[in-house]
């Protein structure tokens, strides 16, 4: 791997299911994955150790169980926390298609695709150069990938929690509904809670507070804005103290 100028050494991001499936109401936009994959590798060759917490939001979210009658909702968050599985396992198929040596580990157990999480085992494959791929969510039910992402951030030791989104940041509204809504190049952990700016859901926001990691969001359909917000440019929205 190439060394590049990093500002960040140790990274986990967020990367949603949403954001696999670009324009489509589900499943997979191959052009916007490749655009994604093509990033990663780019921050992966600078020198930058990756680790990628995936949603399912494009296979099956844990709210849409009710509307399939499934009146168990630790059930819908389970099967949820599979589709993550499917997700991982898609990026890591496309990601050794380039020779780019991945783990996929997973919360919940099932030994014959993945390798179950285990977090000094993460931590040394991140440090012999693989991507790790982290599914399964928390592999509890009630927690979303939010949540996984701020706790793995916590447990491996990174620096900042790269939140990947759709928008180049956070605004003081939405922007795809407010015309004049203004982009924040930095808010505090306070600010962000006392203006209910949504930078991820309340658990996650508050581990990272706790644990006084930063979160950026940025968008990530944008080519080459991972390595630029790597490299310390000032790309989308900072969450600090």
């Amino acid at each position: 791997m190439e060394e590049g100028t990093l500002k960040y050494r140790r990274v986990v991001l967020k990367l949603s299911g949403e954001a696999l499936m670009g324009n489509r109401d589900c499943g997979y936009e191959p052009e916007v994955v490749k655009q994604i994959v093509e990033d990663i590798i780019e921050a992966w060759k600078a020198g930058v150790q990756l680790a990628i917490v995936v949603g399912g939001g494009n296979i099956f979210r844990g709210q849409q169980a009710k509307s399939l009658g499934i009146e168990d909702v630790a059930q819908g968050h389970y099967m949820g926390m599979l589709a993550t599985v499917i997700n991982a396992m898609a990026l890591q198929g496309i990601l050794e298609r380039y020779d780019v040596p991945t783990r996929v580990m997973s919360a919940i157990r099932i030994e014959q695709i993945c390798e179950p999480y285990i977090r000094r085992r993460a931590i040394r494959h991140l440090e012999r150069g693989y991507i790790v791929i982290l599914a399964g969510g928390t592999g509890n039910p009630f927690f979303s990938t939010d949540t996984a992402a701020a706790l793995r951030a916590i447990e491996i030791g990174a620096e900042v929690v790269l939140k990947a989104t759709r928008v180049d940041g956070i605004y003081t509204a939405d922007p795809e509904k407010v015309e004049d809504a203004k982009k924040l190049d930095y808010v505090t952990y306070d600010e962000a809670y006392e203006k209910n700016l949504q930078v991820m859901d309340m658990t996650a926001f508050t581990l990272c507070k706790e644990n006084k990691i930063p979160i950026i969001v940025f968008d990530v359909f944008k080519k080459g804005n991972l390595l630029r917000v790597l490299k310390g440019e000032p790309i989308g929205t900072v969450v600090g103290d």
